[in-house]
This record gives structure tokens, C-alpha cells and sequence, in this order.
């Protein structure tokens, strides 16, 4: 019984020692994200995850050949498409930018004319390392360039782009012309339940305690004060 006490106890502070780190992850957000934008090569510098959610200014011209689509949903549950573009800069690589949202109906890229920006462009975005694709990701569709996941790595590998960073930029709610893609949808939300996770380790620890102590007072091998 001890080592299952034990072992409560263990969890109960590595929960403790999880939610100082996401509380300071959290802190750390807010601050890059009111931070005034930087330059490529400074985010480039950087260390990757001092960079995260850092506000980032970049210039070159998008490539609509080789537009990729994430998969979403939007807030009333409709699907929705994150257009996902190469962004070529002046040495020839590129960087992918998240330009924003678009209905399914505007996926094709042919339904957005006004919104293919052409010719050197100007745009800032939050710089984010996204999660790659994992065991359970479906398979993206070849045929309609979907993916299930803003695997950059992979996205940038199946267009053959030359990666600059393995990053993904999220353009800002600068308004496109037609309207889409729209963009400005970088979501902040981390789930905090390591105090509850904590709280529910050490209360199994009190009871395994109460109840090992409750065993040797009926065994007449503790006392009662």
C-alpha cells in the first residue's frame, strides 16, 4: 500500500510542477503577443520556442499554385478550410502562411479571384510551430490537396517548396480583397486542469492513507490517541 501512496504523492507533484510551466507557457503568449512585430531574420534567430506566437513581418509573393487546404470548423460548426500558401521570398525559399478561413464553397481558388494577391507582398502574421500529423490523422486527399493536419514539413514536401523555417505564419485580420480568405484566426487556448489533476492525486493519497491506518487500528497494531 505504501508504494501506491507513494506514487500518488509523485503524481500529485509532477501535476504541481505541470501547472507552473503551462501557467508560465500561457504568461509567455501574452507577452509575444503584444509584443510590436519583428523581421524574418530576427524570428529566424531566435530560439524556436522563444519565437512562438511572436508577431512576424514578412514581404515576397504568394504562390496560388500550390494552395494546400487544412481542414476545420467554424464557430457554428460549418466546415471551413485554412488556405495554406507559400509565400516566396527573395532567396528563393519560402515560408507557408496561413492566410485565413474560407467556406467550402470558396475552397476552389477560382471562386476568389479578387483574394490572389499578385506581384511582392507586404503581411504580418503570428509565427507558430504547429503539431505535426499523428497516428490517428486521416490521410489527406491528393485530388483536393486537403489536409487534416497543418503539417507544414509534409505540405511543404508534397509541393515541392524549399522551407525557409518549419513554420507556419498565421496572417493577421488584415482585410483581403473579396473578403477571403479571412484571416486573423490564430487561437490561444491551452487547457489548464493540472490543479484538478493534482487535487484528485493527493485526495486518492489521503485515502489510501486513511484507509491503511483505519486497517492497523482494527488489526490493534495502532493506537487511538
Amino acid at each position: 500500500m505504501m508504494p501506491l501512496f507513494l506514487g500518488c504523492i509523485a503524481l500529485g507533484l509532477w501535476q504541481i510542477e505541470r501547472l507552473q510551466w503551462k501557467v508560465a507557457l500561457i504568461e509567455q503568449v501574452d507577452r509575444n503577443l503584444k509584443k510590436p512585430p519583428i523581421s524574418l531574420a530576427m524570428a529566424l534567430a531566435m530560439e524556436p520556442r522563444a519565437a512562438q506566437y511572436r508577431r512576424v513581418t514578412l514581404t515576397g509573393c504568394f504562390d496560388h499554385s500550390k494552395e494546400a487546404y487544412a481542414f476545420g470548423t467554424a464557430a457554428d460548426g460549418a466546415v471551413v478550410y485554412h488556405v495554406i500558401t507559400p509565400l516566396t521570398l527573395n532567396d528563393g525559399r519560402a515560408l507557408l502562411v496561413d492566410r485565413g478561413i474560407v467556406p467550402e464553397r470558396l475552397r476552389d481558388p477560382h471562386a476568389r479571384p479578387d483574394g490572389n494577391l499578385a506581384g511582392a507582398q507586404r503581411i504580418t502574421g503570428v509565427w507558430r510551430v504547429p503539431d505535426k500529423s499523428g497516428w490517428f490523422t486521416p490521410s489527406r486527399k491528393r485530388i483536393n490537396r486537403i489536409w487534416y493536419a497543418r503539417d507544414v514539413e509534409r505540405i511543404a514536401k508534397a509541393d515541392g517548396v524549399r522551407l525557409a523555417a518549419p513554420v507556419l505564419v498565421e496572417a493577421d485580420s488584415t482585410p483581403n480583397p473579396g473578403g477571403w480568405p479571412k484571416g486573423g484566426q490564430t487561437v490561444v487556448a491551452f487547457r489548464n486542469d493540472h490543479l484538478q489533476y493534482a487535487i484528485t492525486w493527493f485526495a486518492l493519497a489521503a485515502v489510501i492513507l486513511g484507509g491503511w491506518i483505519a486497517f492497523h487500528i482494527s488489526r490493534g497494531r495502532v493506537e487511538r490517541s
